[in-house]
This record gives structure tokens, sequence and C-alpha cells, in this order.
């Protein structure tokens, strides 16, 4: 068992962007020492999204704190020429490419290390088919083409069914009983990659997160956006559990470690459940705003135990609390957001 984490250097509040960059792309001790270690190189595929730029900037300020010279690919579509400009800038090597095209898919570099990132979520009910072949038919080309590297892989905790909100959550060996297309379509990911490991032998990780939190996205900023707007909270859903992007960031990489032959299932979130209604009345007192509330907590909640992951790596070292606010204060200076809700609240599985 691990020692957790020694706490990072955190400030009162996140003034920019670019001071928000620089925290979430901030490699721990840990993380130093698993890149100066890393044979051969390392490629970030669909690191143009989201969680991904942040990531890899994380990997390559660690391979230069440690002296390593292993190369870190970032492999996406790059529809943001400023994205793929940013990895650049941090000592990354951004490719362009279609992972549906077969051609391209099969001139990619070699790597001894992956992190696969690629998914899709959001306008599952609008287009289900494209969800089912970006989740599930992709993961076979890339598990073919590295079937020689170690792999972490990115699930969702979306993969396990609603759990009794006075429990811990759903842990790693329950069964999958996703709820509505998305996630079932991870669910296919999970056993697309399960599979060819078997095949192949290729020693891999499924991280199931649940959820990301950073200034710019996730369930704290839809709640801060809501008071904000003067918006009921809706506490239908009304437990969850987050975690600080940059510490998922130094988790993921850490995993490199621990790819397994049969895969590893990992939980990934932090050790707090949260309540929507404490969370919300929080944030409204730093803002200075009135919280109203709508719907009745209900007797279930999508939850994760990730007691593995606190064994393997230690507890993440970002208070949650700190992140709270961070956000208020965040949202009420005006600060930029991708405008991109998670909807946490649903039960449907709708997304």
């Amino acid at each position: 068992m691990n020692d957790a984490q020694a706490p990072l250097d955190l400030p009162d509040a996140i003034a920019d962007e670019a001071q928000l960059d620089d925290l979430l792309s901030r490699p721990t001790g840990e993380v130093v020492d698993v890149l100066g270690r890393l044979e051969g190189d390392l490629a970030v595929i669909g690191g143009g999204g989201k969680i991904g730029p942040s990531l890899a900037a994380m990997a390559c300020r660690a391979r230069d704190a440690a002296g390593g010279g292993g190369r870190i690919f970032v492999i996406d579509r790059f529809p943001d020429e400023s994205v793929r400009d940013r990895l650049a800038a941090a000592g990354a090597e951004p490719i362009a490419c279609d992972l549906f095209d077969p051609s391209a898919v099969a001139s990619l570099p070699d790597a001894a290390n992956v992190i696969y990132m690629v998914g899709m979520k959001f306008g599952t009910s609008a287009a289900p088919a494209a969800t089912w072949a970006v989740n599930a038919l992709l993961p076979a080309a890339v598990a073919e083409g590295y079937r020689g590297a170690r792999i972490v892989a990115f699930s969702t905790g979306c993969v396990y069914a609603l759990t009794p909100s006075g429990s811990a959550g759903s842990v790693e060996t329950d069964p999958l009983e996703p709820i509505g297309e998305y996630a079932n379509a991870c669910v296919a990911r999970e056993r697309i990659f399960e599979y060819l490991a078997a095949r192949h032998g290729t020693a891999t990780v499924q991280v199931r997160l649940n959820y990301a939190v950073e200034m710019r996205y996730g369930v704290l900023v839809d709640l801060a956006e809501a008071i904000a707007a003067g918006e009921p909270v809706d506490v239908t859903m009304g437990q969850f559990n987050c975690i600080w992007q940059g510490d998922v960031n130094a988790a993921v990489i850490r995993l490199i470690d621990h790819a397994a032959c049969p895969p590893l299932a990992i939980n990934l979130t932090g050790p707090d459940k949260l309540a929507v209604r404490q969370v919300a009345t929080r944030l409204a007192k730093r803002m200075g705003k009135p919280v109203a509330f709508t719907g009745a907590e209900s007797d279930t909640a999508l939850l994760s135990d990730a007691s593995r992951a606190f064994r393997l790596l230690g507890e993440p070292p970002t208070p949650i609390e700190r992140v709270i606010d961070w956000t208020a204060g965040w949202i009420t200076r005006g600060r930029p957001t991708i405008g991109k809700p998670t909807h946490f609240q649903s039960r449907d599985g709708r997304y």
C-alpha cells in the first residue's frame, strides 16, 4: 500500500486560464519518477479533447524534470489548431489522424506505452450509431495496432448501475449493468480491450472515471452556473463523486506501472461522497448568491468506490473543498467555461 501523496502547494484562487493550465499539468514527484523510469515512447491517443492536453503536458513536464528522452505523441483529429500548437509548445509531438482510416492508423508511430482517451458521450441520444462506432470500433483498431504496448484506457463510472445512496458506491468486481446507449457502448469499449488483451497478452488498465472537474467544466461548474443564473438546482440525483482533473492526470500516468493481463479495472474518483444540496449551498454562500432547489433526493445515485485506486496510488492530494472554492470564484468573476454541461443529473442514461 502506498502512502498518500504529499499535498501540493495550492493557491487560494485561480486567476486565469494560464494559471489553471499550469496547475492541471503540474507533475507530482511520483509522476516524475514514472517518466524517469519509462521505457520507450508514450502515445496519448484522443489527447486533443478536454483532459488530454493537460495530461500530455504533465507527461512532458515530468519527462523533462526526470531528464528522460522518450517521445510523447498526441494523436487526435485536432479540429482546433490552437490545441495542436499548445501541445507542441509543451514538448509533445501532435499527430493528426482519423482513427476510422485504417491506413492512417497503420502509419502511426510505435510506442511502448499508450494512454487511450477516445470516447463519445454528448449527442448520444441524437446519434447512437456514431456513439457505438467511436466507443466500440476504434478501440479494436488501436488495441490491434498497439498490441505490444502497455495500454491505460479511459472508461467511465457509468458502466455501473445506480447504487443505494447510503452505500460507498460500486466496486470493480460489481456486475456491469449500464443504463442507456452511451453507457452500454462504454461497456463494449471495455470488452473490446479485454478481448484483445487476452488474445495478444496486452497489459491493460481500464480506468472508470467518475467525474473529473476543473474550472471550465464538470459537475461543480454545472452547479455554480445554475446558481449564477438564478436557476433552481435539481437534487434528484442527490449525491455524486468527483476528482480534480490534475489528480486524474497524475493517476492515469502512474497507472502505466500497473498495466496487467487480464486487464486491471480501477475506479478513479475522489474519496468523498458529495451531496448536491450541501455543495450547492456552499457554492452559493461563496458566490454571495441565493440558491433554490427542485426535486427530492432519490434513494439511489451513480457512485463509485475508489478504494482500490487509493491502495495502489494513495488518495488524491487536492482537497475537493479547495476545488469548490476555486469554482465559486471562477464563475463569480465570469471566467470562461467550455459550455458543455455534464448532465450528471440524468438517471436514464440519455446524454
